[in-house]
Protein backbone atom coordinates (compact mmCIF):
# COMPACT_ATOMS: atom_id res chain seq x y z
CA UNK A 1 0.00 0.00 0.00
CA UNK A 2 1.30 3.27 -0.78
CA UNK A 3 -0.48 6.37 1.33
CA UNK A 4 0.27 9.84 -0.74
CA UNK A 5 -0.06 13.20 1.40
CA UNK A 6 1.27 16.75 0.18
CA UNK A 7 1.67 19.14 3.82
CA UNK A 8 2.05 22.76 2.93
CA UNK A 9 3.66 24.27 5.79
CA UNK A 10 3.77 28.74 5.92
CA UNK A 11 6.46 30.75 7.30
CA UNK A 12 6.71 34.47 7.19
CA UNK A 13 10.05 34.77 5.47
CA UNK A 14 10.88 34.82 1.87
CA UNK A 15 12.33 31.67 -0.13
CA UNK A 16 15.79 33.36 -0.52
CA UNK A 17 15.64 34.00 3.44
CA UNK A 18 14.29 30.48 4.03
CA UNK A 19 17.54 28.65 2.15
CA UNK A 20 19.82 30.16 4.99
CA UNK A 21 16.86 29.63 7.67
CA UNK A 22 16.11 25.65 6.68
CA UNK A 23 20.13 24.84 6.79
CA UNK A 24 20.64 26.59 10.49
CA UNK A 25 17.55 25.25 11.91
CA UNK A 26 18.66 21.31 10.81
CA UNK A 27 22.38 22.02 12.27
CA UNK A 28 21.06 23.18 15.52
CA UNK A 29 17.82 20.93 15.48
CA UNK A 30 20.32 17.64 15.05
CA UNK A 31 22.75 18.73 17.51
CA UNK A 32 19.98 19.15 20.01
CA UNK A 33 18.41 15.71 19.33
CA UNK A 34 21.34 14.08 19.73
CA UNK A 35 21.58 15.16 23.18
CA UNK A 36 19.25 12.26 23.76
CA UNK A 37 21.73 9.31 23.06
CA UNK A 38 19.77 8.70 19.78
CA UNK A 39 20.63 10.74 17.26
CA UNK A 40 22.16 12.21 13.93
CA UNK A 41 25.43 10.90 11.95
CA UNK A 42 26.30 12.87 9.18
CA UNK A 43 27.68 10.79 6.99
CA UNK A 44 27.91 12.62 3.72
CA UNK A 45 27.75 15.64 2.90
CA UNK A 46 28.95 17.04 -0.65
CA UNK A 47 27.70 18.75 -3.84
CA UNK A 48 25.83 17.20 -6.79
CA UNK A 49 24.33 17.99 -9.79
CA UNK A 50 21.36 17.09 -11.75
CA UNK A 51 20.72 17.62 -15.28
CA UNK A 52 17.34 19.04 -14.90
CA UNK A 53 17.50 21.19 -11.43
CA UNK A 54 21.65 22.17 -11.93
CA UNK A 55 24.12 21.85 -8.96
CA UNK A 56 23.14 21.24 -5.45
CA UNK A 57 24.46 19.25 -2.65
CA UNK A 58 23.73 15.52 -1.47
CA UNK A 59 23.78 14.28 2.07
CA UNK A 60 23.69 11.20 3.91
CA UNK A 61 22.76 10.88 7.45
CA UNK A 62 22.04 8.00 9.71
CA UNK A 63 18.90 8.36 12.48
CA UNK A 64 19.20 6.51 15.17
CA UNK A 65 16.62 5.68 16.94
CA UNK A 66 16.16 2.49 18.80
CA UNK A 67 15.07 4.17 22.21
CA UNK A 68 12.19 6.22 20.15
CA UNK A 69 10.42 3.88 18.46
CA UNK A 70 7.02 2.89 20.06
CA UNK A 71 6.73 -0.16 22.31
CA UNK A 72 4.62 -2.07 20.14
CA UNK A 73 7.18 -2.07 17.22
CA UNK A 74 10.17 -3.01 19.48
CA UNK A 75 9.76 -6.65 19.26
CA UNK A 76 9.85 -6.80 15.37
CA UNK A 77 13.11 -4.17 15.57
CA UNK A 78 16.54 -5.29 16.67
CA UNK A 79 18.13 -3.20 19.93
CA UNK A 80 20.42 -0.80 17.28
CA UNK A 81 18.42 0.47 14.46
CA UNK A 82 18.88 3.58 12.76
CA UNK A 83 16.87 5.01 9.24
CA UNK A 84 19.05 6.29 6.18
CA UNK A 85 18.33 10.05 5.21
CA UNK A 86 19.69 10.56 1.46
CA UNK A 87 18.42 14.51 0.69
CA UNK A 88 19.44 16.53 -2.58
CA UNK A 89 19.00 19.58 -2.45
CA UNK A 90 18.78 21.29 -5.43
CA UNK A 91 16.59 24.36 -3.79
CA UNK A 92 14.21 25.71 -4.41
CA UNK A 93 13.77 22.15 -4.89
CA UNK A 94 14.69 19.17 -3.45
CA UNK A 95 14.08 15.14 -2.73
CA UNK A 96 14.44 13.21 0.22
CA UNK A 97 14.16 9.27 1.06
CA UNK A 98 14.29 7.26 4.13
CA UNK A 99 14.80 3.90 4.73
CA UNK A 100 15.30 2.05 7.66
CA UNK A 101 18.55 -0.24 7.60
CA UNK A 102 16.59 -3.19 8.77
CA UNK A 103 13.09 -3.36 7.21
CA UNK A 104 13.61 -3.63 3.38
CA UNK A 105 10.11 -3.34 1.91
CA UNK A 106 10.07 -0.26 4.48
CA UNK A 107 10.34 3.58 2.42
CA UNK A 108 9.67 7.22 2.79
CA UNK A 109 10.12 9.79 -0.33
CA UNK A 110 9.45 13.34 -0.04
CA UNK A 111 9.55 16.27 -2.83
CA UNK A 112 9.72 19.38 -1.65
CA UNK A 113 9.05 22.88 -3.55
CA UNK A 114 9.41 26.35 -1.93
CA UNK A 115 7.15 29.02 -2.90
CA UNK A 116 6.77 32.66 -2.20
CA UNK A 117 3.02 32.06 -1.55
CA UNK A 118 0.63 31.13 1.96
CA UNK A 119 -0.08 27.58 0.07
CA UNK A 120 -2.54 28.89 -3.00
CA UNK A 121 -0.95 26.90 -5.78
CA UNK A 122 -2.48 23.80 -6.47
CA UNK A 123 -0.21 21.85 -8.11
CA UNK A 124 3.64 23.41 -6.51
CA UNK A 125 5.00 19.93 -7.64
CA UNK A 126 3.70 19.50 -11.01
CA UNK A 127 3.11 15.93 -10.34
CA UNK A 128 0.66 13.59 -12.65
CA UNK A 129 -3.37 14.08 -12.37
CA UNK A 130 -3.30 10.10 -11.03
CA UNK A 131 -0.95 11.71 -8.12
CA UNK A 132 -3.40 14.50 -7.81
CA UNK A 133 -6.24 11.78 -7.05
CA UNK A 134 -4.63 10.14 -4.86
CA UNK A 135 -2.99 12.88 -2.90
CA UNK A 136 -4.30 14.37 0.64
CA UNK A 137 -4.08 17.57 1.13
CA UNK A 138 -3.01 19.05 4.91
CA UNK A 139 -2.45 22.71 5.47
CA UNK A 140 -0.18 23.12 8.48
CA UNK A 141 0.16 26.24 11.25
CA UNK A 142 3.20 26.60 12.56
CA UNK A 143 1.59 29.00 15.11
CA UNK A 144 -1.68 27.52 16.07
CA UNK A 145 -1.35 23.67 15.23
CA UNK A 146 0.43 21.94 18.51
CA UNK A 147 3.72 20.32 18.93
CA UNK A 148 4.01 17.13 21.35
CA UNK A 149 4.51 18.54 25.26
CA UNK A 150 7.83 17.34 24.95
CA UNK A 151 9.09 19.61 21.97
CA UNK A 152 7.29 22.73 23.27
CA UNK A 153 9.08 25.46 24.10
CA UNK A 154 7.80 28.52 25.40
CA UNK A 155 10.41 30.89 23.76
CA UNK A 156 9.68 28.85 20.03
CA UNK A 157 5.60 29.72 20.52
CA UNK A 158 4.76 31.95 17.58
CA UNK A 159 1.91 32.90 18.69
CA UNK A 160 4.23 35.22 21.64
CA UNK A 161 7.85 35.26 19.68
CA UNK A 162 8.47 38.77 18.38
CA UNK A 163 11.64 39.25 16.12
CA UNK A 164 14.23 41.85 17.22
CA UNK A 165 16.02 41.65 13.78
CA UNK A 166 12.84 41.82 11.43
CA UNK A 167 10.16 42.60 13.31
CA UNK A 168 7.61 40.18 12.77
CA UNK A 169 5.77 38.36 14.64
CA UNK A 170 3.76 37.51 16.72
CA UNK A 171 1.38 35.14 14.98
CA UNK A 172 -1.69 35.81 17.15
CA UNK A 173 -4.65 35.81 14.63
CA UNK A 174 -5.67 32.50 12.93
CA UNK A 175 -5.43 33.93 9.64
CA UNK A 176 -2.14 35.46 9.85
CA UNK A 177 -1.27 33.65 6.27
CA UNK A 178 -3.88 35.97 4.88
CA UNK A 179 -1.99 38.84 6.11
CA UNK A 180 1.99 38.39 7.14
CA UNK A 181 4.05 39.78 4.68
CA UNK A 182 6.63 38.57 3.34
CA UNK A 183 5.51 34.82 3.32
CA UNK A 184 6.30 31.81 1.44
CA UNK A 185 4.99 28.22 1.54
CA UNK A 186 6.73 24.25 1.67
CA UNK A 187 4.76 22.29 -0.35
CA UNK A 188 6.34 18.42 0.95
CA UNK A 189 4.72 15.61 -1.19
CA UNK A 190 5.42 12.55 1.21
CA UNK A 191 4.78 9.08 -0.26
CA UNK A 192 5.19 6.18 2.27
CA UNK A 193 5.32 2.41 1.45
CA UNK A 194 5.20 -0.43 3.78
CA UNK A 195 4.95 -4.33 2.51
CA UNK A 196 5.49 -5.47 6.24
CA UNK A 197 2.37 -7.77 6.64
CA UNK A 198 0.38 -7.14 10.20
CA UNK A 199 1.95 -3.92 10.79
CA UNK A 200 1.46 -2.08 7.88
CA UNK A 201 -1.50 0.34 8.95
CA UNK A 202 0.47 1.07 12.19
CA UNK A 203 3.85 2.26 10.83
CA UNK A 204 2.26 4.19 8.02
CA UNK A 205 0.13 6.16 10.39
CA UNK A 206 3.48 6.35 12.37
CA UNK A 207 5.21 7.41 9.83
CA UNK A 208 2.36 10.33 8.71
CA UNK A 209 2.10 11.57 12.42
CA UNK A 210 5.87 11.69 12.97
CA UNK A 211 5.93 14.07 9.47
CA UNK A 212 3.39 16.32 10.69
CA UNK A 213 5.36 16.78 13.90
CA UNK A 214 8.74 17.28 12.44
CA UNK A 215 7.22 19.97 9.70
CA UNK A 216 5.35 21.40 12.28
CA UNK A 217 8.27 21.67 14.45
CA UNK A 218 11.19 22.44 12.13
CA UNK A 219 9.33 25.43 10.28
CA UNK A 220 8.52 27.06 14.18
CA UNK A 221 11.88 26.61 14.84
CA UNK A 222 12.86 28.19 11.55
CA UNK A 223 11.37 31.47 12.25
CA UNK A 224 11.71 31.40 16.20
CA UNK A 225 15.15 31.25 15.47
CA UNK A 226 15.69 33.90 12.97
CA UNK A 227 17.33 36.44 14.85
CA UNK A 228 20.07 34.28 15.37
CA UNK A 229 20.38 33.12 11.07
CA UNK A 230 18.63 36.27 9.62
CA UNK A 231 21.89 38.13 7.82
CA UNK A 232 24.39 35.35 7.26
CA UNK A 233 25.37 33.94 3.82
CA UNK A 234 25.15 31.05 2.22
CA UNK A 235 29.33 30.66 3.23
CA UNK A 236 28.48 31.13 6.84
CA UNK A 237 25.77 28.95 7.40
CA UNK A 238 27.52 25.99 5.30
CA UNK A 239 30.51 26.90 7.94
CA UNK A 240 28.17 26.72 10.72
CA UNK A 241 26.54 23.48 9.70
CA UNK A 242 29.89 22.11 9.44
CA UNK A 243 30.92 22.45 12.43
CA UNK A 244 27.84 21.73 13.80
CA UNK A 245 27.60 18.17 11.96
CA UNK A 246 30.63 17.44 13.47
CA UNK A 247 29.98 18.01 17.26
CA UNK A 248 26.31 16.04 16.31
CA UNK A 249 28.07 12.99 15.15
CA UNK A 250 30.78 12.77 17.72
CA UNK A 251 27.87 13.08 20.05
CA UNK A 252 25.94 10.01 18.47
CA UNK A 253 28.87 8.41 18.06
CA UNK A 254 30.38 8.87 21.49
CA UNK A 255 26.39 7.96 23.33
CA UNK A 256 26.14 5.02 21.29
CA UNK A 257 29.09 3.63 22.29
CA UNK A 258 29.21 4.49 25.85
Amino acid sequence: MVLIKEYRVCIPVTVEEYRIGQLYMIAKHSLEQSDEGDGVEIVRNEECEDPVHGKGRYTEKHIHISNKLPTWIRPFIPKFVHVIEKAWNYFPYTITEYECSVVPRFSVKVETCYQDNNGSSDNALTVSGSVLKEREVQYLDIAHDAVSEKNYKDEEDCRTFHSTKTGRGPLKEKNWKDTASPIMCSYKLVTATCGIWGVQGRIESKVHETIREILILGHRQAFAWIDEWHGMTLEDVRAYEEKTNEETTAKTIGDRSS
